[in-house]
């Protein structure tokens, strides 16, 4: 069964709400310029009302192991996504910052080339993020990266860990993504809401019933 993450939650009524909606996954986005950015006290009164088999991730740009390490022992959050200016060069030092914490560096597909897959510890990883972006905006974007041109490119990533698709993805498209690629997992954000930061409860059951139904 493919592992869904609904990201970009905000507030426990969603939260809920995904969760009976059956996400395996929220996300919480700790990066001041996104609309979906939550502040740390919401994200723990958030994830103390969520059930323990619930994966609770932090979203990070760019951060430091030290940010990492005082928001996992504030918020309850049980994994961290990373998106790294060295593109996972440092992961080491955000794993002894806090070792409970389950991993996920983020892949930007279309700079994939920049990606030096030898700086990762596989004992480190527990999914690697596929996403959409730039040096600059390495993810969020909204957009879908070129599933069928990265199919070999995704297998590659694959022999090193589990692979999550992100970026773009909605109820009418997931089932592109799951059949062309195969994936472990999959994100979505703006493709499940009403508006930034607000789940729309149909579109959040669309896309579950949709991961749920597809045979890979």
């Amino acid at each position: 069964m493919t592992w869904i993450k609904i990201c970009g939650t905000t507030n426990i009524d969603d939260a809920l709400m995904s969760v009976e909606a059956g996400a395996d996954a929220l996300g919480f986005i700790f990066y001041e310029a996104s609309p979906r950015y939550v502040v740390a006290e919401a994200v723990r009164n958030i994830t103390a009302g969520l059930p323990d088999h619930i994966e609770k991730v932090g979203v990070f740009v760019r951060p430091t192991a030290d940010q990492v390490q005082k928001a996992a022992e504030t918020t309850g959050i049980t994994a961290a996504q990373l998106y790294l200016d060295s593109q996972g060069s440092n992961l080491d030092e955000f794993v002894n910052a806090a070792p409970h914490l389950r991993w996920i560096p983020s892949v930007t597909m279309t700079i994939r080339s920049t990606l030096d897959f030898e700086s990762y510890n596989p004992a480190h990883v527990h999914a690697f993020l596929l996403d959409s972006g730039s040096a600059k905006t390495p993810g969020g974007t909204g957009q879908s990266f070129n599933w069928s041109a990265s199919v070999s490119e995704v297998a590659e990533i694959k022999r090193r860990g589990k692979t999550i698709i992100a970026g773009g993805l909605s109820p009418e498209n997931v089932g592109e993504a799951i059949r062309i690629l195969e994936p472990w997992g999959v994100d979505v954000v703006s493709g499940v809401e009403a508006s930034p930061g607000k789940k729309d409860p149909l579109k959040v059951r669309d896309f579950i019933k949709a991961v749920k139904e597809t045979k890979r």
